[in-house]
């Protein structure tokens, strides 16, 4: 029997890229939590960050911020991993997963998440949860985990292991879909080394896609984006601030903000007449559009520029306006409920600036007579041979240069001392 809670059709999958608990996303939880007909059972899974120590404040946040921002109440599915608690604790986590309307999961590790979930009740759950009208919100790491395969993020950019990929919870192919989720497509915190792809970079992502067997297509979703699937409707819409990216063999056709489209074409079917496949584009860097704002990282980037042109042009405003500005933005996005990640870089990235700026002071003379002072020195220095030469027409020439400078000279019996004048 269908819980009441829920409308008797299938429900939705929604991929986020990133940003699952920022101001970017807010309107987009909304949207899904609208269309139940009473008010929905929302729950946070917490598996994929249960390895790390803060995993608990992970959870914490994502509760407060449903709690403020959304203003729905949220409560807690803990399941960090098999064996790590009582046989009772496992089933009070498939239970609360069986009574939620909504679910959503998080950052973390796909590879952990994939290993603690499979042999388990929570695949099959959640597909039973979709199927009834239910909402599972995949974001970040968890977007990863529920294509065909999922990508060994950490172990391949942190460790350095050999590009490749692990086995997925596979449960997008109940739904008719194989493919593989790539978040953070268009990712730019590298700066000056390509993390697009979720930190692989191109070299590293082509490779990938080699490996990938002949009828997986991949899903890439831009930060701070996402892909909803409407599973009743057999129609997908892009929100938030990005695009996503549909690639097969070489061929890629890109779904911008607030577009809908079938999903047949997610399943392998045609493109519509007004959509070719084409080759992917050469992206830059950092992806550009006129009409549309910077990205947080995209920001730190541009002030991280500023401040260092403006610290080799010896221009103290643009340098200290800079760091005011990176300042001003780290604390509006810890409002904002940015990544915490993010915002810890980004505060590195200030700490190392001051520390620039530090240097830079320090080896900067102090003033102008130190300023003056190695050019001075010589030529008293020069002076001085000119002198010992009995050449005093060049040795006074000399002098009254730098008396016309306000530079003035003394002869003492120690030798020759200079000060300035004012």
């Amino acid at each position: 029997m269908k819980d009441s809670h829920i409308c008797s059709n299938r429900g939705v999958i929604a991929l986020m890229g990133s940003g699952e608990l920022t101001a970017t996303m807010v309107e987009v939880h909304k949207e899904l939590l609208a269309r139940f007909p009473r008010p929905a059972r929302a729950v946070f899974l917490d598996t994929p960050a249960g390895f790390q120590l803060n995993v608990d404040q992970i959870s914490e946040r994502a509760i407060e911020y449903f709690r403020f921002h959304i203003r729905r109440p949220m409560t807690l599915v803990s399941f960090k991993g098999k064996g790590l608690g009582a046989p009772y604790q496992a089933e009070q986590a498939y239970q609360g997963l069986r009574e939620a309307d909504f679910v959503l999961i998080g950052p973390g590790s796909p590879t952990y998440a994939v290993r603690q979930w499979l042999q388990t009740p929570i695949p099959e759950i959640l597909i039973r949860r979709i199927e009834g009208g239910g909402c599972l919100v995949a974001a970040s790491a968890a977007a990863l985990t529920v294509g065909r395969l999922t990508l060994p993020v950490y172990e391949i950019y942190k460790v350095g292991e050999a590009p490749h990929w692990a086995e997925g919870m596979d449960l997008l192919r109940h739904f008719g879909f194989s493919l593989v989720v790539i978040p953070h497509w268009n990712n730019a915190e590298g700066g000056t080394h390509d993390t697009r792809f979720c930190y692989m970079g191109e070299p590293r992502f082509r490779t990938l896609e080699s490996q990938l067997p002949e009828d997986v297509r991949v899903l890439g979703l831009d930060e701070h984006t996402a892909c909803l699937l409407d599973l009743d409707r057999d129609e997908g819409v892009v929100r938030g601030v990005g695009r996503i990216a549909l690639r097969h063999r070489g061929e890629e056709v890109i779904f911008e903000k607030g577009e809908r489209f079938s999903l047949e074409i997610l399943r392998g079917g045609k493109v519509g007449a007004d959509r070719k496949l084409s080759a992917p584009e050469q992206m830059p860097s950092l992806p550009v559009a006129e009409s549309r704002e910077l990205s947080f990282w995209e920001s730190i980037h541009a002030l991280e520029a500023g401040f260092r042109n403006g610290l080799e042009r010896h221009d103290p405003r643009a340098a200290t306006s800079a760091l005011l500005d990176l300042d001003h933005i780290i604390w509006k996005a810890q409002q904002d409920l940015e990544n915490p990640e993010f915002i810890s870089q980004a505060r590195e990235i200030l700490r190392e600036l001051i520390v620039s700026l530090g240097v830079k002071l320090d080896t900067t003379p102090r003033d102008r007579a130190d300023c003056l002072a190695p050019l001075v020195d010589e030529l008293l220095q020069l002076r001085e041979k000119f002198r010992q030469g009995r050449q005093w027409r060049e040795a006074d020439a000399i002098r009254e240069s730098l008396q016309r400078a306000e530079i003035v000279v003394e002869d003492t019996r120690d030798g020759s001392r200079w000060r300035l004048l004012t």
